[in-house]
């Protein structure tokens, strides 16, 4: 499967209030690609919403959960956008749950191939051995969250050089210890508690306590904190751990502004 070009570094930007905006300004950054987060997503208007504001980032969705959003109407956005804006959105999967999410997202896949959306356009979420073969097998690259350079290594090594690893990288700009963990520590206690996530700092070599407690150790190897130098260097660490792409998601108390940090982080990063 050729590899998806999505540039060395992108950005993350929630989907609420105001993210119209958000987008238009990351990409004026100078950001190769943006990543609309999947959670929070509204609707898939939100996607096509992302790409008309934009000029030539392209647009990704990190990611967009099979449970919640039919193949028909996933099939009729990549259309509307491939006719209106060609080769600016780019369709990241995931989020299929239950007893068998491998054949959940398999017979998704399918659906998809019927319709001509092509292995090339699209990435898959994949933490684990098996969503990172799936990826590989049928999708254009591999996005995992929450991992250390170790993991990318070896998510590397077993993806092989033809299937492209993009990394979202979790980051808190902020060089007061005690406050960059406690904004850490909330996207960790919200996906730390499900088992994927759970399993996968298991595999990266947490132990439940750490887990559980949200230690220091697993906050500080998971989600970079400190100044925009010490953050931008642990995202190159990404990269020179086998990562093609990294996608940075600032990390901000509640109500904050993330265009700071993403700022910060370009003068670093894009340059």
């Amino acid at each position: 499967m050729p590899k998806i070009d999505l540039g060395t570094i992108g950005a993350v930007v929630n989907p609420g209030e105001g993210f119209v905006d958000t987008v238009a300004a990351v990409e004026q950054l100078g950001y190769a690609t943006i990543w609309l987060t999947g959670g929070p997503l509204e609707g898939l208007h939100q996607l096509a919403e992302a790409v008309r504001a934009t000029d030539r980032a392209r647009i990704a969705s990190g990611i967009i959960a099979v449970d919640r959003f039919d193949a028909d109407d996933v099939v009729a956005l990549h259309a509307d956008l491939e006719t209106s804006h060609p080769g600016r959105f780019v369709l990241g999967l995931g989020g299929a749950h239950g007893a068998r999410p491998i054949d959940t997202l398999n017979a998704y896949l399918d659906r998809l191939d019927a319709a001509s959306i092509p292995a090339s356009s699209r990435v898959l979420a994949a933490l684990g051995p098996r969503m990172l073969d799936l990826a590989r097998e049928r999708a254009a690259g591999a996005f995992p969250v929450l991992v250390t350079a170790e993991y990318t290594a070896r998510a590397r090594a077993r993806l092989g050089d033809d299937t492209t690893l993009a990394v979202e990288q979790l980051v808190v700009v902020d060089d007061d210890p005690d406050r960059a963990r406690a904004t850490a520590g909330a996207p960790l206690g919200f996906l730390g508690s499900m088992p994927q996530y759970q399993s996968s700092f298991r595999r990266q070599g947490f132990g439940d306590d750490e887990i559980a407690g949200r230690a220091d150790r697993l906050v500080d190897a998971l989600v970079p904190w400190g100044d925009a130098d010490t953050v931008a260097a642990r995202v190159s660490g990404q990269l020179a751990a086998g990562a093609d792409h990294v996608a940075v998601s600032v990390t901000t108390p509640p109500g904050a502004d993330p265009l700071d940090g993403f700022r910060r982080l370009a003068d670093r990063l894009l340059t």
